[in-house]
């Protein structure tokens, strides 16, 4: 079934397209301590748009990747939560979901067929890790519109700062994505941060 497409939907540091593009060719993003192997398809996205979600953004945990906290989202809860969809094959898709559920993007990934035969109930649970709950938020183009988060929801856990530089690569891809100067950045991050 390899060949179909779907929109991957990020709100965190995705938001940036250099950050993405670590997941896509490999590398390490500023800021950040590791090295990411790359997807298996290493061509970026040439298709990508600006879109609010429903719901809505916040930041727990302690990222091993960052220090601190990162970004989670609450389909559940109202928003609405920035956010930037690329379109990709499911095969690229299922690469950087892999990479950030800590695991390197491998040809017999069992979310392949998942994702080839649509969400269950729009959610599906890949493990118990913190970004292995895919939610599909809408459709575009005839595309599902795919992303992931937390199993917990926004008041389930305690929340966390992130450090400086998530933020800042947050920021650059809101700059870049949805236009927003500095001020709205921070107006944001100061609204989602507990």
């Amino acid at each position: 079934m390899s060949g179909r497409e779907v929109w991957y939907v990020s709100y965190g540091s995705n938001l940036s397209r250099l950050r993405l593009g670590c997941y896509i060719a490999g590398g390490r993003p500023p800021g950040a301590s590791v090295t990411y192997a790359g997807a298996r398809e290493r061509t970026m996205p040439v298709e990508d748009l600006a879109l609010d979600l429903p719901g809505s953004l916040y930041f727990a945990g302690d990222s091993r990747v960052w220090g601190g906290a990162t970004a989670f989202y609450d389909h559940d809860v109202p928003g609405p939560t920035p956010a930037r969809a690329y379109r990709m094959s499911v095969e690229q898709f299922v690469d950087v979901a892999a990479q950030e559920m800590n695991r390197l993007p491998d040809p017999e990934d069992p979310l392949a067929d998942v994702v080839h035969d649509g969400l269950s109930d729009g959610r599906h649970e890949a493990g118990p890790g913190v970004y292995e709950t895919l939610i599909e938020v809408g459709h575009h183009d005839g595309l599902p519109m795919l992303t992931f988060t937390a199993p917990h929801g926004l008041d389930a856990v305690p929340h966390t700062r992130p450090r400086a530089a998530y933020l800042a690569m947050l920021a650059e891809g809101l700059r870049d994505s949805h236009g927003w100067d500095e001020e709205r950045i921070t107006a944001y991050f100061a609204s989602r941060i507990r």
